[in-house]
């Protein structure tokens, strides 16, 4: 196999050279250029047509916003967006970026030392590899479709639903494929939502503000000790797996990764289906891997729902496949296609 070909977008000089001679350590990689700002980026992706671009968010000219919009649009390709950028302030920055198309994102180490940044040089190289092997495709800039079910939509009062809980787990890809499922999810969703998403330390407190500036239904990080309420999504912690104790309040587990991830998909879903039973709706979203599928299966023994996202509306169809391997998903959808059976589902 050729080495990964990957384009360097960095306005910090210093930044650039250490990004450079990192990535080219590998022999798995080979940096073809090198670009101040997306402007000059843009100018180089139809000569060098790079494998994978790695970009930061903000710079002169042309910003990482800008630029993923503009690759998205007519050179679809891996984006990687490499940033400091994980205050409060630019959250939705990053966030827009991601649902603009970027696939991933990996924290700069704040100092800007060279001997932090040779700290995170495998997990560097480790998620570029795994980036080169996810297809992207064009994605033009359209307004979201309103959903009229997201500002009034009438649930059974009666108590005797068949669903109590909704489990959605995702990975590389799934801020994206999370949006588009919250958003479409009224306030008074009269079940809770819990998530778990595989994302670097130090962005969840950001995609879990950004989904809840931009959402009806209430988002945040689930606490020890809670009860999952009703009309909010709560996300498994940094570094920690969320389960559920006997009486149903959320528990960190231990933290030792389990299929390579932690907070691991499986480890919740087993919990949740301990719990809840055939009273449980699960969703696996797009991600690499196979965290996940056997926490489906154990979903599906307790007599519970499955969902699975379908290979072409994922980013990465890993985690899903595996599950859908297993024989243990009764419904196999494209992302768009989710929500809506969702609140039929829980509409019963």
């Amino acid at each position: 196999m050729p080495p990964i070909s990957v384009l360097l977008v960095e306005d910090s000089p210093v930044a650039l050279e250490i990004l450079d001679r990192l990535l080219s350590s590998s022999p798995d990689i080979k940096v073809v250029g090198k670009a101040r700002n997306g402007k000059e980026a843009i100018d180089l992706i139809p000569k060098l047509q790079p494998k994978v671009i790695c970009t930061d968010l903000h710079m002169k000219e042309m910003n990482g916003l800008e630029l993923t919009k503009h690759v998205m649009e007519n050179y679809p390709r891996p984006i990687l967006v490499i940033s400091t950028s994980v205050q409060k302030s630019d959250t939705n920055t990053i966030f827009e970026l991601l649902q603009a198309g970027a696939v991933d994102i990996f924290p700069k180490p704040n100092t800007g030392l060279a001997s932090d940044y040779e700290q995170v040089k495998r997990d560097l190289i480790n998620k570029i590899k795994i980036l080169s092997g996810v297809t992207v495709f064009t994605k033009r800039q359209t307004p979201p479709i309103a959903s009229p079910t997201v500002n009034n939509f009438a649930f059974s009062t009666d108590g005797t639903k068949a669903i109590r809980v909704i489990a959605i787990g995702a990975s590389t890809g799934g801020p994206q494929a999370l949006h588009k499922i919250i958003a479409q999810l009224p306030a008074n969703l009269p079940v809770p939502v819990i998530c778990i998403q595989h994302i670097s330390q130090g962005f969840l407190q950001g995609l879990v503000d950004w989904l809840d500036s931009e959402c009806k239904i209430k988002v945040k990080i689930a606490q020890i000790g809670e009860i999952p309420e009703p009309g909010t999504v709560h996300f498994a912690p940094d570094q920690n797996h969320l389960e559920l104790d006997a009486q149903g309040k959320f528990i960190y587990g231990l933290p030792l990764p389990v299929d390579g991830h932690c907070p691991s998909v499986t480890v919740t879903f087993k919990s949740v289906a301990k719990f809840y039973g055939r009273a449980t709706m699960s969703i696996l979203l797009t991600g690499m891997g196979k965290d996940g599928a056997l926490g489906m299966q154990a979903i599906s023994i307790a007599g519970g729902i499955t969902i699975a996202q379908d290979e072409q509306t994922c980013v990465v169809f890993g985690m899903p496949s595996e599950a859908i391997a297993l024989g243990v998903v009764q419904h196999v959808l494209p992302i768009q296609d989710i929500a809506p059976l969702l609140l039929k589902k829980v509409a019963k």
